[in-house]
């Protein structure tokens, strides 16, 4: 089990925005753990050490949201999302973490910027699309496995369809409960799940519930008109904390 005060000084407000992020926003806030966690541990054992506790996160995620999802959207999602899972394993040992920072948090920037630069243009909501679906999922598929940074491509794709709120956090949790359960697999074979991290893990799970409870409190108590401009400015934020992180390796 990881001794280090400050990983914990670090990790208990990871995994409670998480937490709050996943009950309550459905992509956000999440990402922003394993870069956290990482100024103490290197990314791959964050991630590792993130997956149990994330489970734990999606069967309080499912039972709240149960029959509140776009079928059709997850449908999309489903196909991108393991194709990434796949490529995410495949690469593994061999992609740099940096790089897969760097591009999500291009898109997690791009995206509330481009909504906020077209705000009052007239711009109706968009349709669920394949290709679109299925390109955004795959790269959070990637970025998943290899940082838990899935959450910023899954909500440039759902985001403009400015569905009900539930209804979004709802396909967002469905989705990454099927994502991380797939994950459990190929990180054993990858010995990700070693005793220090599981440990390490056992000792934050009660993390996971509390998490959860603050950000399905705080789902009902946010009007419908502000969840939106919340959701973007927590993109935008995240999206900059991870710009910020990849390009640091390069100078």
């Amino acid at each position: 089990m990881i001794t280090d005060p400050l990983f914990y000084a670090l990790a208990v407000p990871a995994f409670l925005l998480t937490g709050i992020a996943k009950g309550g926003f459905g992509a956000g806030l999440g990402s922003m753990a394993v870069p956290l966690m990482a100024l103490t541990v290197p990314v791959p054992q964050a991630a590792a050490i993130m997956l149990p506790l994330l489970c734990v996160m999606d069967l309080i995620g499912l039972w709240t949201y149960r029959f509140k999802w776009d079928r059709k959207n997850l449908r999309i999602l489903a196909v991108g999302g393991l194709l990434g899972i796949y490529l995410g394993y495949l690469s593994f040992r061999h992609l740099d973490e940096h790089y897969i920072r760097l591009l999500v948090g291009a898109i997690a920037v791009g995206f509330p910027l481009n909504a906020w630069l077209r705000r009052g243009a007239g711009v109706r909501a968009a349709d669920p699309s394949w290709p679109k679906g299925v390109a955004w999922s795959a790269v959070s598929g990637i970025s998943s496995f290899v940082a838990n940074s899935g959450g910023p491509p899954v909500a440039a794709y759902l985001l403009p369809q400015r569905m009900d709120k539930t209804v979004f956090v709802g396909t967002t949790v469905i989705y990454f409960a099927a994502v991380n359960y797939l994950k459990i697999g190929p990180y054993w074979l990858l010995g990700q799940f070693t005793p220090e991290n599981l440990l390490t893990s056992l000792v934050l799970m009660p993390l996971a519930p509390l998490g959860m409870w603050l950000g399905i409190w705080m789902h009902e108590k946010i009007d419908q008109r502000y969840f939106y401009t919340w959701c973007n400015a927590m993109l935008f934020a995240i999206g900059v904390k991870l710009v910020w992180d990849g390009a640091a390796a390069f100078f």
